[in-house]
């Protein structure tokens, strides 16, 4: 197979967006590189546009018309002189037609030629290929037909793309085709091809994928593996390298396997072949999945351990050198731990949320791969990954507990993630002992629970009494030198609602009296959104923010509201039976089912949203009559709005009644960055 040439060049465009943007110019600029961001309407305030030394508008804010545009991404090169093309991954980053279209341009694409994308790129043609090569794969199904009752449960899966996106695990038959066209609208939406893949699906497997690296002068190389389980709904969630559990016969079988293949495909540049290893205790047993022909988000781990910077090898190779070392040069150096940080409730079904992130600090005991920043808003129209956080110790354990330190060290308040989540399962014994497969997190979905709210409750009560009296002169609450006139301070009486109760709290400079009984207090540090007071002879820290009527807290990587009672305010009339369906996660309606009118049953489908490349189908809760639709198809909609009603009795209900019906009500514009 002819391999492609590089060659050098000065200007390098990188055709993504956020995080792996900001990575790839960093290491374009120390190389001396000029590069150039390109970004939707959507995106103008966004840091990779700030970072770049030119930035070029492709399109409007959808991904459709603007990171998934070949021709616009094309323009943006011609017109700032760029010479290369680095395509980041999502987006166009697996696109044979994005990767064929660059180098018909005149231009060099930073990655494998598009005929090994095609081969390779794909699901189904990356197995046929395993199969003519020998490797082991696991079993699958050319046709539904083929699918036998005992055969279940079956994973279905996009042909042309990764990430979790256009997957569906099936467990009965009857559920398989609606699976296979939510699968098939996912896959269209995300890679613009809906082709799918059904295989045997493998309860308990660890996920684990081995980095390539390949020239055009014939030479591959393996960087070792990563081990990607710790998954919920395909997503990875932690990453670390090497993998923890491999047998040394297992590793050079994945090691030796991936390189042969890339070999015989004439791969060059960046690609990870992955594999499903039997997780099954004394089994050494794996089959090839897939290779991605990208760089992969999980990159920094490899890059850790190995101390190599994987984006230069990669526009090292793009310009036509040969690899700078030979597979006796590389060598593994401890363990690293990559966590990826999302905007989603991961106490809440892992829904995407949006928002405006009103304050953000990342630890400064890790390496923050981020694109994130204080007052800036994160919409649902892209994947909800923030940035990752990356610890590299001398062995597991230690990495493991410097990721605990780093998330610790992580708040974000005014928009919900996922970093509380991320620390709890980092310092799970599951995770601590290895025993986390690729669907561990899918059975046992309530084995995180959020921690820290009796002591979040602590430090908003106390945060809230130094705001209010301990600036005032002559007061000398907050005071941490223990200086006192004629006897203690009159303590101050603090009001907060702790798990939807209202609670009286006592505070003084020493003391704090309140529901979870009597703690010595003493203030160490006090900083614009960081506090740091000592407890029960213990100190502790986290990023606070007081507001007129709430108080948000962080702690231990779990961000707390506290709403703060108004006495004046008049009271809220119960919704315990309220029959108002809301938006669990701000997104676009898909489809209406239901009209005003219509008798509904318990759990009846009344609409379908979709945000980040999720569907969400929402439910009635009860049997009864729709009262309310408060929503069009293809409209936007916010956290928490109402979309529609339905009430327990047995009424009749006209449009008018109700306000109207679907069509007419105008769709509802979300906040866009």
């Amino acid at each position: 197979m002819t391999r492609p040439t590089g060659r050098p060049f000065g200007t390098l465009l990188v055709a993504n967006r956020g995080e792996i943007a900001i990575r790839v110019m960093k290491t374009a600029r120390a190389m001396g590189l000029r590069t150039v961001a390109v970004y939707s309407e959507g995106d103008r305030q966004a840091p990779h546009v700030r970072y770049a030394d030119a930035a070029v508008l492709i399109g409007p804010t959808p991904a459709t018309e603007s990171y998934l545009s070949i021709p616009a991404i094309l323009k943006a090169a011609a017109d700032t002189g760029a010479e290369a093309i680095h395509p980041g991954y999502g987006f166009l980053s697996e696109r044979a037609e994005f990767a064929r279209a660059v180098v018909d341009a005149g231009l060099v694409f930073v990655g494998p030629a598009a005929e090994v994308m095609d081969r390779m790129g794909r699901k189904d043609h990356a197995r046929e290929i395993a199969i003519a090569a020998g490797v082991p794969v696991v079993p699958s199904y050319a046709a539904v037909s083929e699918i036998a009752a005992g055969d279940f449960p079956v994973l279905v899966k996009a042909a042309a793309g990764g990430g979790g996106k256009g997957m569906r695990v099936v467990r009965a038959a009857d559920e398989l085709d609606d699976a296979i066209a939510a699968a098939k609208r996912e896959a269209a939406s995300a890679f613009g091809d809906d082709t799918l893949l059904i295989e045997k699906y493998v309860e308990r497997g660890r996920h684990v994928e081995v980095q390539v690296m390949g020239d055009d002068q014939g030479n591959v190389i393996h960087l070792y593996e990563r081990d990607c389980s710790t998954q919920r709904r395909h997503q990875k969630v932690l990453e670390e390298a090497p993998a923890p559990t491999l047998s040394a016969d297992l590793r050079r079988l994945l090691t030796e396997s991936s390189v042969a293949l890339s070999e015989q495909v004439g791969y060059v540049n960046a690609g990870t072949v992955e594999f499903l290893v039997d997780a099954t205790p004394g089994v050494d047993a794996a089959y090839f999945l897939e290779m991605n022909t990208r760089l992969q988000v999980e990159h920094p781990v490899t890059e850790a351990i190995t101390g190599l910077d994987l984006v230069e090898l990669q526009l090292r190779v793009a310009m036509g050198k040969p690899l700078s070392l030979t597979q006796d040069d590389v060598t593994v150096t401890g363990h690293a731990i990559e966590a990826r940080v999302y905007a989603e409730d991961a106490f809440g079904g892992f829904l995407p949320q949006a928002g405006t992130a009103e304050m953000v600090r990342w630890s400064d005991r890790s390496r923050n791969d981020v694109a994130l920043e204080p007052r800036q808003v994160v919409s649902s129209s892209y994947d909800p990954m923030l940035g990752k956080v990356i610890v590299h110790g001398p062995d597991r354990e230690a990495a493991r507990k410097l990721l605990i330190g780093a998330l610790d060290g992580t708040a974000i308040l005014g928009l919900t993630t996922n970093v509380g989540f991320l620390r709890g399962l980092a310092a799970s014994p599951a995770f601590r002992d290895c025993a986390i497969d690729t669907a561990w997190l899918d059975r046992h979905p309530d084995e995180i629970a959020p921690v820290g709210s009796k002591v979040a409750a602590i430090f908003a009560a106390w945060a809230i009494a130094d705001d209010e009296i301990g600036q005032q002169p002559g007061n000398p609450f907050g005071t941490a030198d223990g200086w006192r006139l004629a006897g203690p301070a009159a303590p101050a009486t603090i009001l907060l609602v702790v798990d939807g109760e209202e609670t009286r709290w006592s505070v003084s400079w020493k003391r704090i009296v309140g529901p979870y009984g009597e703690s010595s207090t003493r203030l160490i540090a006090r900083e614009p959104d960081r506090l740091r007071i000592e407890i029960d002879g213990r100190i502790r820290e986290a990023a606070v923010r007081v507001g007129p009527r709430s108080v948000d807290v962080v702690v231990l990587g779990n961000a707390f509201t506290f709403d703060r009672p108004d006495p004046f305010a008049p009271g809220a009339a119960s919704q315990d039976s309220s029959g108002a369906v809301l938006a669990p996660m701000p997104g676009t309606v898909l489809a209406i089912d239901v009209a005003v009118g219509d008798r509904v049953e318990e759990g009846q489908r009344l609409g379908v949203i979709e945000a980040m490349k999720m569907e969400l189908a929402l439910k009635a809760p009860f049997a009864g009559t729709v009262v309310q639709v408060g929503a069009a198809v293809g409209g936007q909609v916010d956290l928490k709005q109402q979309l529609f009603e339905v009430t327990a009795s047995d009424v009749e209900v006209t449009a008018s009644d109700a306000g109207g019906t679907a069509s007419d009500v105008e769709p509802v514009e979300t906040r866009r960055p």
